[in-house]
């Protein structure tokens, strides 16, 4: 693509932003029904910068599902910080990227190295997590959705390049989605242009080999945003909004559509679709869907709801109840973001909630006092709460058939 053409997204994106809020009210009134746990919120919503969107989904009769969404705020204006979040666009089109490629031998189980050649990267060789003891795009995304690895991340990152990544999007239509950086690590702006070399071989047998990148067309931003009242720099604090201009955007709709068209990818329409086989979709349902104690390789000991903001217990013997999650979060800055496919095979309920809440009381960024666990995680597990009692009142002509989404996690 020419410069050019990253000039006139710049341009797209300034109109396409004065989108109208929707607000229908059923989002605001399921919280009004539970005041005792959403006061502390409902009370401030502008201060924490609550944007909430949760779609319904209707089945027909042939079990072909229809979305209806309700909205809380959300809008295309309001910049958050989307972190991990992203992580969900790295998956896919690293799987994408993987197809067109479409070489003999090369998939998401292929062995990898890792080489660098400018500052910033790092070389991998190994990967002592993994069976074979060696990296692949699978594992990194294994990694990706379990624990929301951020090395994972910037393997995927490094692997589709900047470039393929931001033009890949936008012509999908998700022109509200700029994707400047790594995760983690303090690069700059070239750094993150720059991308390492990649060689995908079996033993001695080169399959792929990938040169270093560098993204000639430079990611215009939408626009200049600034937050807080300072911020923290090598210890000291600096007493000025702190600057999110050449930070990842995204918005919560962008989100969901990326997710929706990965759980029903039969129902997005031709502009959106990602190019992916029926393995990938499977694949990242169900790595998305799986508890990090489920998985052997790579091993955790977490709790289910370790990345996983909307689940929540729905008796006290197992945690979650049947409820399943296919969901990729962000946490980072006081911004705490879920995007997820929620889900019960035994009681037929299934929906996408995907929303934003700001924690930061003092308004300080880098200082590691975030209302998190005060405010935020407990809303996020609250609203998905209210949100499913809610479906399993909600009356419906057809009672959904979920059982492509009943996985076996026992391998």
């Amino acid at each position: 693509m020419k410069r050019i053409f990253t000039f006139c997204f710049s341009v797209i994106l300034i109109v396409s932003c004065q989108l109208k809020n929707t607000d229908d009210n059923l989002v605001l009134n399921l919280m009004e029904s539970d005041k005792a746990n959403f006061s502390y919120v409902l009370d401030n919503l502008d201060k924490h910068e609550v944007q909430v969107l949760y779609t319904e989904v209707n089945r027909d009769s042939d079990n072909t599902p229809h979305f209806v969404s309700h909205t809380l705020k959300a809008n295309n204006i309001n910049y958050f910080y989307p972190a991990s979040s992203v992580k969900l666009y790295a998956a896919i089109l690293a799987l994408q990227k993987l197809n067109e490629l479409n070489i003999n031998e090369l998939d998401g189980n292929t062995s990898l190295k890792i080489d660098s050649s400018h500052t910033g990267q790092s070389t991998v060789l190994t990967d002592s997590t993994s069976e074979n003891t060696y990296p692949s795009i699978a594992h990194y995304i294994k990694k990706l959705f379990l624990v929301s690895d951020n090395d994972a991340f910037n393997r995927l990152y490094e692997f589709c390049g900047q470039q393929y990544l931001n033009e890949e999007l936008w012509e999908r239509g998700f022109d509200q989605t700029q994707l400047f950086h790594r995760l983690s690590i303090a690069l700059s702006r070239e750094e993150n242009r720059n991308t390492n070399q990649f060689t995908f071989y079996d033993g001695a047998k080169t399959i792929y080999e990938q040169k270093a990148k560098f993204n000639e067309d430079d990611i215009y931003p939408m626009n200049k945003v600034s937050k807080g009242l300072g911020y923290k720099k090598d210890g000291e604090l600096i007493t000025e909004p702190m600057d999110f201009t050449y930070k990842n955007h995204t918005s919560i709709e962008n989100l969901q559509l990326a997710l929706r068209n990965i759980i029903f990818p039969g129902a997005a329409d031709e502009k959106s679709k990602f190019n992916l086989t029926d393995a990938d979709y499977k694949f990242l349902q169900r790595t998305m869907a799986m508890f990090p104690r489920e998985s052997n390789y790579p091993k955790y000991n977490l709790e289910d709801n370790y990345v996983k903001f909307s689940l929540f217990e729905k008796d006290s013997t197992k945690p979650g109840g049947n409820v399943r999650i296919m969901s990729k979060i962000g946490m980072a800055y006081g911004f705490l973001t879920e995007n997820a496919y929620v889900f019960d095979v035994e009681a037929g309920v299934e929906y996408f909630l995907s929303a934003v809440i700001y924690v930061n009381e003092n308004q300080i960024f880098n200082d590691n006092i975030y209302e998190y666990e005060k405010t935020g995680f407990p809303f996020l597990e609250e609203l998905s709460r209210v949100i499913y009692n809610h479906e399993l009142k909600r009356e419906k002509k057809y009672k959904a058939d979920l059982s492509e989404f009943d996985f076996n996690f026992s391998n």
